[in-house]
């Protein structure tokens, strides 16, 4: 790799893994609020399972995979098409779509889906406008 290359190529690293834990630590202060208020996130997934509780560490490991799989598709994408960071910003805005599904699916309480939804809003809010940008 040339040093032109690598002086590149850092700025991208550096602002992919700030975007990947912005949105874990966003995960986090969700979460923490949620249970500072009481919010126990308890969901049955009316699969036959019984319910289980969304602790910290498991939210936030699901928030590190989720956003390391967006910044990996983004990188992908930017390989293939001149149009990333549009393709990234749609595909990125219906996977939030998608993902409210399972948050209306499972039986939980009220408090407990705002606090899901909030997450996942919160997780988008940090990533689609990171890894929306077009990259020099």
């Amino acid at each position: 790799m040339t040093g032109t290359a690598s002086v590149a190529v850092a700025p991208r690293l550096r602002r992919g893994a700030l975007a990947v834990a912005g949105a874990v630590l966003s995960t986090v202060l969700v979460w923490a609020a949620a249970h500072a208020l009481g919010v126990e996130l308890r969901v049955d997934p009316r699969n036959g399972r019984p319910p289980g509780v969304i602790d910290l560490p498991f939210a936030a490991m699901v928030t590190l995979a989720v956003s390391l799989l967006g910044w990996g598709a983004r990188a992908l994408l930017q390989r293939v098409t001149r149009r990333a960071p549009a393709v990234w910003t749609v595909l990125a805005l219906t996977v939030l779509i998608v993902s409210f599904l399972p948050v209306f699916m499972v039986g939980a309480t009220g408090a407990t889906r705002v606090t899901l939804a909030a997450m996942h809003l919160a997780v988008a809010a940090v990533l689609v406008p990171v890894f929306g940008r077009r990259t020099s």
